[in-house]
């Protein structure tokens, strides 16, 4: 992939909230979305060798590689302005531990944040960023 994708639950409003919340803070527009639920979402799951049927984590793919769990969302940060890329050096937490306090928030998402019917729509302004939409 020529640009950073980051899969996401399409139905779930904190990972909604999450692309929202990259969209206001990759001004350079670096970073590309799609569905974990799309057929693109499959094939670049597929692809990196992860099940398709698990939506429980963010998937960030980035330079031929995929991450997940909190892999995947501080790594993104990378591409985020300041002070948000900062988040990076939460990298240096031993990952079994950033990964209990993941799993837990992603075991509870829908319940605390609640969840859509749909995947949301991209303004037309941001459709390029899409991958599902394009």
């Amino acid at each position: 992939m020529e640009h950073p994708v980051l899969l996401f639950d399409g139905v779930c409003n904190l990972c909604n909230n999450t692309v929202q919340f990259v969209i206001r803070h990759d001004p350079a527009g670096t970073v590309h979305f799609a569905a974990l639920q799309s057929q693109i979402g499959q094939q670049l799951q597929q692809q990196h060798q992860l099940d398709p049927q698990r939506l429980d984590s963010l998937i960030f793919v980035d330079g031929g590689r995929a991450y997940t769990h909190s892999d995947a969302a501080l790594r993104l940060a990378r591409y985020l302005q300041r002070p948000w890329s900062f988040a990076r050096v939460g990298l240096l937490v031993p990952r079994p531990i950033r990964n209990l306090v993941y799993r837990w928030i992603a075991r509870n998402r829908y319940r605390w944040f609640g969840q859509t019917e749909s995947c949301m729509l991209p303004t037309p302004q941001l459709r390029q960023r899409f991958l599902d939409q394009a």
